[in-house]
Protein backbone atom coordinates (compact mmCIF):
# COMPACT_ATOMS: atom_id res chain seq x y z
CA UNK A 1 0.00 0.00 0.00
CA UNK A 2 1.05 3.90 -0.99
CA UNK A 3 1.64 6.16 1.48
CA UNK A 4 -1.44 7.72 0.36
CA UNK A 5 -3.44 4.59 2.05
CA UNK A 6 -2.92 6.36 5.42
CA UNK A 7 -0.69 2.79 6.54
CA UNK A 8 1.10 5.11 9.31
CA UNK A 9 -3.03 5.70 10.52
CA UNK A 10 -3.91 2.40 10.54
CA UNK A 11 -1.07 0.97 12.26
CA UNK A 12 -1.29 3.70 15.04
CA UNK A 13 -5.07 2.75 14.82
CA UNK A 14 -4.14 -0.85 15.53
CA UNK A 15 -1.59 -0.54 18.08
CA UNK A 16 -4.05 1.79 20.07
CA UNK A 17 -7.04 -0.67 20.07
CA UNK A 18 -5.11 -3.69 20.60
CA UNK A 19 -3.70 -2.57 24.07
CA UNK A 20 -7.40 -0.60 24.44
CA UNK A 21 -9.08 -3.50 23.96
CA UNK A 22 -6.93 -5.66 26.31
CA UNK A 23 -7.35 -3.32 29.33
CA UNK A 24 -11.25 -2.92 28.36
CA UNK A 25 -11.60 -6.68 28.90
CA UNK A 26 -9.78 -6.92 32.17
CA UNK A 27 -11.94 -4.12 33.47
CA UNK A 28 -15.18 -5.38 32.60
CA UNK A 29 -13.57 -8.96 34.76
CA UNK A 30 -13.42 -7.17 38.02
CA UNK A 31 -16.09 -4.48 37.24
CA UNK A 32 -19.18 -6.89 35.33
CA UNK A 33 -19.60 -3.59 33.48
CA UNK A 34 -21.63 -4.28 29.97
CA UNK A 35 -20.26 -0.88 28.45
CA UNK A 36 -17.25 -2.37 29.05
CA UNK A 37 -17.49 -6.07 27.46
CA UNK A 38 -19.35 -4.09 24.65
CA UNK A 39 -16.08 -1.74 24.60
CA UNK A 40 -13.68 -4.47 24.64
CA UNK A 41 -15.29 -6.22 21.53
CA UNK A 42 -15.32 -3.05 19.90
CA UNK A 43 -12.10 -2.39 20.07
CA UNK A 44 -11.66 -5.83 19.44
CA UNK A 45 -13.67 -5.39 16.24
CA UNK A 46 -11.95 -2.39 15.08
CA UNK A 47 -8.22 -4.14 15.36
CA UNK A 48 -9.78 -6.73 13.15
CA UNK A 49 -10.71 -4.33 10.79
CA UNK A 50 -7.14 -2.59 10.70
CA UNK A 51 -5.88 -5.64 9.89
CA UNK A 52 -8.05 -6.40 7.03
CA UNK A 53 -7.16 -2.83 5.37
CA UNK A 54 -3.13 -3.49 5.95
CA UNK A 55 -4.24 -7.03 4.38
CA UNK A 56 -6.10 -5.32 1.62
CA UNK A 57 -3.41 -3.06 0.78
CA UNK A 58 -1.36 -5.52 0.34
CA UNK A 59 -3.13 -7.78 -1.83
CA UNK A 60 -3.72 -5.03 -4.25
CA UNK A 61 0.04 -4.77 -5.02
CA UNK A 62 0.08 -8.01 -7.01
CA UNK A 63 0.96 -7.48 -10.37
CA UNK A 64 -1.61 -8.24 -13.36
CA UNK A 65 -2.38 -11.49 -14.80
CA UNK A 66 -4.07 -12.61 -18.10
CA UNK A 67 -7.47 -13.37 -15.82
CA UNK A 68 -7.57 -10.25 -14.19
CA UNK A 69 -5.62 -7.56 -16.92
CA UNK A 70 -6.15 -4.29 -15.34
CA UNK A 71 -4.41 -5.85 -11.79
CA UNK A 72 -5.89 -6.06 -8.03
CA UNK A 73 -6.65 -2.66 -7.27
CA UNK A 74 -10.30 -3.11 -6.12
CA UNK A 75 -8.86 -5.41 -3.40
CA UNK A 76 -8.79 -2.40 -1.08
CA UNK A 77 -12.53 -1.52 -1.82
CA UNK A 78 -13.60 -5.14 -1.19
CA UNK A 79 -11.90 -5.14 2.28
CA UNK A 80 -13.23 -1.62 3.47
CA UNK A 81 -16.87 -2.96 2.77
CA UNK A 82 -16.14 -6.22 4.61
CA UNK A 83 -14.92 -3.67 7.28
CA UNK A 84 -18.08 -1.62 7.43
CA UNK A 85 -20.16 -5.54 7.62
CA UNK A 86 -17.54 -6.41 10.88
CA UNK A 87 -18.43 -3.07 12.62
CA UNK A 88 -21.83 -3.27 12.16
CA UNK A 89 -22.40 -6.78 13.02
CA UNK A 90 -20.07 -8.06 15.83
CA UNK A 91 -19.63 -4.18 17.09
CA UNK A 92 -23.12 -2.64 16.81
CA UNK A 93 -25.43 -5.96 16.75
CA UNK A 94 -23.31 -7.35 19.61
CA UNK A 95 -23.71 -3.46 21.74
CA UNK A 96 -27.48 -3.43 21.34
CA UNK A 97 -27.66 -7.56 22.40
CA UNK A 98 -25.49 -6.59 25.30
CA UNK A 99 -27.33 -3.19 26.33
CA UNK A 100 -30.69 -4.91 25.77
CA UNK A 101 -29.85 -7.45 28.61
CA UNK A 102 -28.35 -5.17 30.75
CA UNK A 103 -31.77 -3.49 30.89
CA UNK A 104 -33.68 -6.41 31.26
CA UNK A 105 -31.24 -7.42 34.31
CA UNK A 106 -28.97 -4.61 35.90
CA UNK A 107 -26.61 -5.03 38.66
CA UNK A 108 -24.33 -3.23 40.30
CA UNK A 109 -21.07 -2.05 38.78
CA UNK A 110 -18.35 -3.81 41.15
CA UNK A 111 -14.81 -1.77 41.69
CA UNK A 112 -15.87 0.97 39.53
CA UNK A 113 -12.28 2.32 39.21
CA UNK A 114 -11.46 -0.24 36.71
CA UNK A 115 -13.81 1.24 34.43
CA UNK A 116 -13.41 4.44 34.81
CA UNK A 117 -9.29 4.18 34.68
CA UNK A 118 -9.34 2.48 31.43
CA UNK A 119 -12.01 4.53 30.15
CA UNK A 120 -9.40 7.58 30.55
CA UNK A 121 -6.75 5.30 29.57
CA UNK A 122 -8.75 4.43 26.25
CA UNK A 123 -10.10 7.63 25.41
CA UNK A 124 -6.26 9.21 25.84
CA UNK A 125 -4.90 6.85 23.36
CA UNK A 126 -7.67 6.83 20.75
CA UNK A 127 -7.39 10.76 20.67
CA UNK A 128 -3.36 10.02 19.75
CA UNK A 129 -4.83 7.68 17.04
CA UNK A 130 -7.44 10.18 16.10
CA UNK A 131 -4.59 13.03 15.77
CA UNK A 132 -2.49 10.68 13.55
CA UNK A 133 -5.50 9.66 11.29
CA UNK A 134 -6.35 13.58 11.09
CA UNK A 135 -2.85 14.44 10.22
CA UNK A 136 -2.43 11.69 7.23
CA UNK A 137 -5.77 12.72 5.77
CA UNK A 138 -4.64 16.73 5.57
CA UNK A 139 -2.12 15.75 3.71
CA UNK A 140 -4.48 14.50 0.82
CA UNK A 141 -7.70 16.30 1.95
CA UNK A 142 -6.34 19.87 0.48
CA UNK A 143 -9.16 22.06 0.70
CA UNK A 144 -12.09 19.94 1.20
CA UNK A 145 -14.66 19.90 3.99
CA UNK A 146 -14.31 16.19 5.91
CA UNK A 147 -17.61 15.51 4.43
CA UNK A 148 -16.58 15.82 1.16
CA UNK A 149 -13.16 13.99 1.64
CA UNK A 150 -14.93 10.39 3.31
CA UNK A 151 -17.63 11.01 0.53
CA UNK A 152 -14.86 11.37 -2.35
CA UNK A 153 -11.85 9.95 -1.22
CA UNK A 154 -10.83 7.60 -3.79
CA UNK A 155 -8.84 5.35 -1.40
CA UNK A 156 -10.97 4.15 1.42
CA UNK A 157 -8.69 3.08 4.26
CA UNK A 158 -8.25 6.82 5.70
CA UNK A 159 -11.68 7.46 5.63
CA UNK A 160 -12.46 4.42 7.78
CA UNK A 161 -9.92 4.81 9.98
CA UNK A 162 -11.31 8.40 10.72
CA UNK A 163 -14.85 6.97 11.74
CA UNK A 164 -13.41 4.15 13.32
CA UNK A 165 -11.82 6.65 15.39
CA UNK A 166 -14.19 8.64 15.74
CA UNK A 167 -16.89 6.42 16.58
CA UNK A 168 -14.40 5.06 19.04
CA UNK A 169 -13.95 8.33 20.88
CA UNK A 170 -17.85 8.71 20.86
CA UNK A 171 -18.15 5.28 22.05
CA UNK A 172 -15.88 5.89 25.26
CA UNK A 173 -17.79 8.79 26.00
CA UNK A 174 -20.95 6.82 26.06
CA UNK A 175 -19.37 4.05 27.88
CA UNK A 176 -18.14 6.78 31.17
CA UNK A 177 -21.38 8.85 31.07
CA UNK A 178 -23.05 5.51 31.33
CA UNK A 179 -20.91 3.63 33.97
CA UNK A 180 -20.74 6.82 35.78
CA UNK A 181 -24.87 7.68 36.06
CA UNK A 182 -24.74 4.07 36.88
CA UNK A 183 -22.23 4.51 39.90
CA UNK A 184 -23.68 7.84 41.01
CA UNK A 185 -27.50 6.46 41.00
CA UNK A 186 -26.84 2.70 41.97
CA UNK A 187 -28.90 1.47 38.65
CA UNK A 188 -27.15 -0.78 36.44
CA UNK A 189 -29.81 0.30 34.13
CA UNK A 190 -27.80 3.72 32.90
CA UNK A 191 -24.77 1.29 31.66
CA UNK A 192 -27.17 -0.53 29.96
CA UNK A 193 -28.23 2.38 27.95
CA UNK A 194 -24.96 3.91 27.71
CA UNK A 195 -24.32 -0.04 25.99
CA UNK A 196 -27.12 0.90 23.60
CA UNK A 197 -26.50 4.07 22.84
CA UNK A 198 -22.57 2.93 21.83
CA UNK A 199 -24.36 -0.23 19.45
CA UNK A 200 -26.72 2.72 17.71
CA UNK A 201 -23.55 4.93 16.61
CA UNK A 202 -21.49 1.77 15.55
CA UNK A 203 -24.56 0.66 13.70
CA UNK A 204 -25.04 4.37 11.68
CA UNK A 205 -20.93 4.62 11.42
CA UNK A 206 -21.21 1.31 9.36
CA UNK A 207 -24.09 2.21 7.23
CA UNK A 208 -22.11 5.29 6.07
CA UNK A 209 -18.85 3.39 5.54
CA UNK A 210 -20.87 0.72 3.55
CA UNK A 211 -22.91 3.18 1.20
CA UNK A 212 -19.64 4.52 0.27
CA UNK A 213 -17.68 1.60 0.10
CA UNK A 214 -20.03 0.26 -2.40
CA UNK A 215 -19.62 2.94 -4.46
CA UNK A 216 -15.74 2.54 -4.82
CA UNK A 217 -17.02 -1.22 -5.50
CA UNK A 218 -19.32 -0.38 -7.99
CA UNK A 219 -16.80 2.27 -9.55
CA UNK A 220 -16.44 5.73 -9.54
CA UNK A 221 -15.06 8.51 -12.48
CA UNK A 222 -11.98 10.14 -11.68
CA UNK A 223 -12.18 13.17 -9.78
CA UNK A 224 -13.75 16.77 -11.70
CA UNK A 225 -9.88 18.03 -11.28
CA UNK A 226 -8.68 15.53 -12.56
CA UNK A 227 -11.29 15.30 -15.72
CA UNK A 228 -11.06 18.51 -16.55
CA UNK A 229 -6.68 18.24 -16.09
CA UNK A 230 -7.15 15.13 -18.82
CA UNK A 231 -9.60 16.72 -21.33
CA UNK A 232 -7.19 19.87 -20.83
CA UNK A 233 -4.17 17.56 -21.85
CA UNK A 234 -5.85 15.52 -24.80
CA UNK A 235 -6.68 18.35 -26.88
CA UNK A 236 -3.19 19.91 -28.73
CA UNK A 237 -5.58 22.13 -31.04
CA UNK A 238 -3.17 20.99 -33.86
CA UNK A 239 -4.22 16.95 -34.27
CA UNK A 240 -6.53 16.25 -31.53
CA UNK A 241 -8.99 19.18 -32.51
CA UNK A 242 -11.56 18.09 -29.36
CA UNK A 243 -13.15 15.05 -26.95
CA UNK A 244 -16.13 13.79 -28.45
CA UNK A 245 -17.04 11.98 -25.46
CA UNK A 246 -14.83 10.34 -22.67
CA UNK A 247 -15.32 7.86 -19.72
CA UNK A 248 -12.92 7.17 -17.22
CA UNK A 249 -12.89 4.53 -14.34
CA UNK A 250 -10.89 4.26 -10.83
CA UNK A 251 -9.43 0.48 -11.30
CA UNK A 252 -8.21 0.88 -7.81
CA UNK A 253 -7.78 3.88 -5.65
CA UNK A 254 -3.90 4.97 -7.34
CA UNK A 255 -4.83 3.57 -11.29
CA UNK A 256 -7.31 5.18 -13.11
CA UNK A 257 -8.52 4.25 -16.96
CA UNK A 258 -9.06 6.68 -19.52
CA UNK A 259 -11.28 6.01 -22.57
CA UNK A 260 -12.19 8.52 -24.91
CA UNK A 261 -13.23 9.03 -28.97
CA UNK A 262 -11.33 12.00 -29.98
CA UNK A 263 -11.67 14.46 -32.82
CA UNK A 264 -8.90 14.38 -35.73
CA UNK A 265 -8.83 16.38 -38.99
CA UNK A 266 -9.92 14.46 -41.92
CA UNK A 267 -7.51 14.81 -43.79
CA UNK A 268 -4.34 13.62 -41.51
CA UNK A 269 -2.35 10.47 -42.39
CA UNK A 270 -2.62 7.58 -40.41
CA UNK A 271 1.22 8.07 -39.39
CA UNK A 272 0.13 11.77 -38.14
CA UNK A 273 -2.74 10.26 -36.36
CA UNK A 274 -0.82 7.70 -34.51
CA UNK A 275 1.74 10.22 -32.89
CA UNK A 276 -1.07 12.83 -32.05
CA UNK A 277 -2.59 9.92 -30.04
CA UNK A 278 0.70 8.87 -28.46
CA UNK A 279 1.57 12.25 -27.71
CA UNK A 280 -1.83 12.97 -25.81
CA UNK A 281 -1.64 9.72 -23.90
CA UNK A 282 2.09 11.32 -22.37
CA UNK A 283 0.25 14.57 -21.88
CA UNK A 284 -2.37 12.60 -19.79
CA UNK A 285 0.00 10.69 -17.73
CA UNK A 286 2.23 13.91 -16.98
CA UNK A 287 -1.19 15.77 -15.82
CA UNK A 288 -2.81 12.89 -14.08
CA UNK A 289 0.00 10.33 -13.11
CA UNK A 290 -3.00 7.56 -11.56
CA UNK A 291 -3.96 7.55 -15.59
CA UNK A 292 -2.20 4.13 -16.15
CA UNK A 293 -4.49 2.66 -18.65
CA UNK A 294 -5.60 5.02 -21.78
CA UNK A 295 -7.79 4.08 -24.60
CA UNK A 296 -8.08 7.15 -27.11
CA UNK A 297 -10.29 6.19 -30.55
CA UNK A 298 -9.98 8.57 -33.60
CA UNK A 299 -12.69 9.77 -35.42
CA UNK A 300 -13.93 12.88 -37.52
CA UNK A 301 -15.79 15.09 -35.45
CA UNK A 302 -19.37 15.94 -37.31
CA UNK A 303 -21.74 18.87 -36.47
CA UNK A 304 -24.57 17.06 -38.22
CA UNK A 305 -23.87 14.41 -35.67
CA UNK A 306 -23.53 16.12 -32.84
CA UNK A 307 -26.92 18.01 -33.62
CA UNK A 308 -28.62 15.41 -32.63
CA UNK A 309 -27.13 15.02 -29.19
CA UNK A 310 -25.12 12.49 -27.68
CA UNK A 311 -25.44 8.63 -28.68
CA UNK A 312 -26.61 6.69 -25.81
CA UNK A 313 -24.59 3.83 -27.41
CA UNK A 314 -21.73 5.26 -27.90
CA UNK A 315 -20.13 3.95 -24.49
CA UNK A 316 -21.08 1.85 -21.51
CA UNK A 317 -23.44 3.89 -19.56
CA UNK A 318 -24.25 5.99 -22.47
CA UNK A 319 -24.29 10.40 -22.11
CA UNK A 320 -23.52 12.48 -19.37
CA UNK A 321 -23.59 16.14 -18.70
CA UNK A 322 -21.35 15.65 -15.79
CA UNK A 323 -17.85 15.93 -17.31
CA UNK A 324 -16.62 13.69 -14.35
CA UNK A 325 -19.34 11.11 -15.09
CA UNK A 326 -20.76 11.04 -11.67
Amino acid sequence: MSASGGTKAIVAALAANLAIAVAKFVAFLFSGSSSMLAESVHSLADSGNQGLLLVGGKKAQREATPQHPFGYGRERYIYAFLVSIILFSVGGMFALYEGYEKIKHPHEIEHWYWPVGVLVFAIIAETFSFRTAIKESNVLRGQKSWKEFVRHAKAPELPVVLLEDLGALVGLVLALGGVSLALATGDGVWDGIGTLCIGVLLILIAVVLAIETKSLLLGEAAGVEDVHKIEAAVVDGDTVTRIIHMRTLHLGPEELLVAAKIAVRHDDTATEVAAAIDAAEARIREAVPIARVIYLEPDVYSETEAARGADPEATPGGPSSDPAGH
